[in-house]
């Protein structure tokens, strides 16, 4: 049986799940994702104490200091000018706080996509803290100023549209992005749970997290890969269209293993579960006592 806990780090409320025994293991969902999205996949038995936080903006956790997820919720407008606690980095430092807090100083780290991003943050940032890392469909941001300006652009118009839309046109909009697109061949289970959490969530929260957490918008880590020590096994599907990010991560990590899943896109956790949680389980027991 899981336990939630509310977590304050610095004036902001986090929501973290917490289950089972064993080496501890962080996992950090997508974009509109939850620490619900990793049902079924966190529960590896006796083996591991799986800490699952709700990411900034996303579920219960706040996206700003002093916010509660519910301020303002529906309310028109862009997200608050000053940088909130949403960004990839600063989401990195109260996960490393969030850990050691839970009396867990070293995790194994698990994310996928916008998550994969937060763990590679994490690990450059804060390399004490990470045992071993397993990144799910990762990208290192964007090197090129040109492109990063554009994806900017087009995150804070998805911003715009979320608020003033609502959630649910952005969910059905936001589930038409083809990188999306092998959700739709994936256990009819998963897909309805991932629907439903995506519709969960409130427009202003998944706003801060396009404006502040995006490709765009974090620091580039393409430079600081290479100083990756944890051993990291990159996952990638091989119908994934942006698997190429998957592969250049792995390429610059030294020693990092690269897995593709036959068959699955960008979420192999969510479209191949079974697949996923073989690879997941062999890399994590590798070093297990």
């Amino acid at each position: 049986m899981s336990e939630r806990l509310r977590m304050q780090v610095e004036g902001m409320t986090w929501t973290v799940r917490v289950a089972g025994h064993g080496r501890p293991v962080l996992f950090l969902h997508g974009f509109t994702g939850s620490s619900l999205s990793w049902a079924g996949i966190a529960g590896l038995g006796s083996h591991v104490r799986a800490i699952v936080p709700d990411l900034p903006g996303h579920g219960g956790t706040g996206w700003e200091d002093g916010r509660e997820p519910g301020a303002g919720a529906g309310a028109e407008g862009a997200p608050p000018d000053r940088r909130p606690r949403a960004s990839v980095e600063r989401t990195a430092d109260d996960l490393a706080v969030i850990v050691r807090s839970l009396g867990a100083p070293q995790v194994d780290v698990v994310g996928y996509s916008m998550g994969a991003r937060i763990a590679l943050r994490l690990a450059v940032a804060h390399p004490e803290s990470v045992a071993r890392l397993v990144l799910e469909a990762p990208s290192a941001g964007i090197a090129d100023p040109a492109a990063r300006a554009a994806r900017v652009a087009a995150d804070s118009e998805r911003a715009r549209l979320v608020v003033t839309e609502g959630i649910e046109a952005f969910a059905a909009r936001w589930e038409a992005e083809p990188v999306l697109a092998g959700e739709a061949a994936g256990p009819v289970g998963a897909r309805a749970r991932q629907s439903s959490i995506r519709r969960s969530h409130e427009p202003l929260g998944l706003a801060a997290s396009l404006v502040y957490a995006g490709q765009g918008a974090m620091e580039p880590l393409h430079e600081r890969l290479g100083t990756i020590a944890a051993p990291t096994l990159v996952v990638a599907g091989s119908a994934d269209p942006v698997r190429a990010r998957s592969e250049e991560v792995a390429a610059a990590i030294p020693g990092a293993r690269l897995a593709i899943v036959p068959g699955a896109g960008h979420a192999p956790h969510l479209e191949r579960p079974d697949r996923f949680h073989a690879l997941l389980f062999d890399f994590l027991m590798e070093t297990a006592a």
